[in-house]
């Protein structure tokens, strides 16, 4: 499994508005389907499928994150196109603004219009940096 492609398998209760959604996120369609759904490129060879069912935004977890080098420039420029983050207050993790900061990794999190959990990290950085591989 090493050499094969990981990515991410959103549900979409309304296709065409989640597809706009993405597309406001800046990310390209490449294909279409007849399921129906839609796969979406990203940076680095990602992909991002996106398909319609009545079972969308009911996982309580994170579905998909997107690493990135500049969370707080991300998190502004998602905020500029009306994307909401959420403010997380546990013991274990709490957000200012939008944005957790655990040791040298910074996340915040956000909902599609399906209701869906995505996040934004800047894991890869951090593994750059550090050099760190499991």
């Amino acid at each position: 499994m090493q050499t094969n492609l990981i990515y991410a398998i959103v549900p979409a209760a309304d296709l065409s508005r989640a597809r706009k959604f993405y597309e406001n996120l800046g990310l390209k369609a490449i294909a279409e389907d007849p399921w129906p759904g839609v796969t979406f490129e990203g940076g680095d060879g990602s992909l991002l499928y996106l398909y319609q069912t009545p079972n969308a935004g009911k996982a309580p977890h994170t579905l998909a994150g997107f690493s990135v080098d500049d969370v707080e420039a991300t998190v502004d420029g998602l905020r500029a196109k009306g994307v909401r983050f959420e403010e997380y207050q546990t013991p274990d993790l709490k957000t200012v603004n939008g944005i957790a900061t655990v040791g040298p990794v910074k996340s915040a999190w956000f909902k599609d219009t399906e209701g869906n959990i995505l996040a934004i990290d800047n894991m890869k950085s951090v593994l750059r940096q550090s050099h760190v591989r499991t």
